[in-house]
């Protein structure tokens, strides 16, 4: 079953690329800036804890 399901959306993201390429860049950009967001974020809350208070 699980095998199956990856399959479905292995191909659901193909039909995606395929179908509206422009839509699946901006999705792919979108991600990339989040985890850069958290990443900066992450780094800024390490570094406080290095400050004294």
């Amino acid at each position: 079953m699980k095998k199956n399901l990856r399959y479905v959306a292995i191909a659901f993201v193909i039909f995606y690329l395929l179908s509206s390429p422009n839509d699946a860049a901006g999705v792919v950009n979108n991600a990339f800036s989040q985890l850069g967001k958290a990443g900066n974020q992450l780094a800024s809350f390490v570094n406080a804890l290095g400050t004294p208070g």
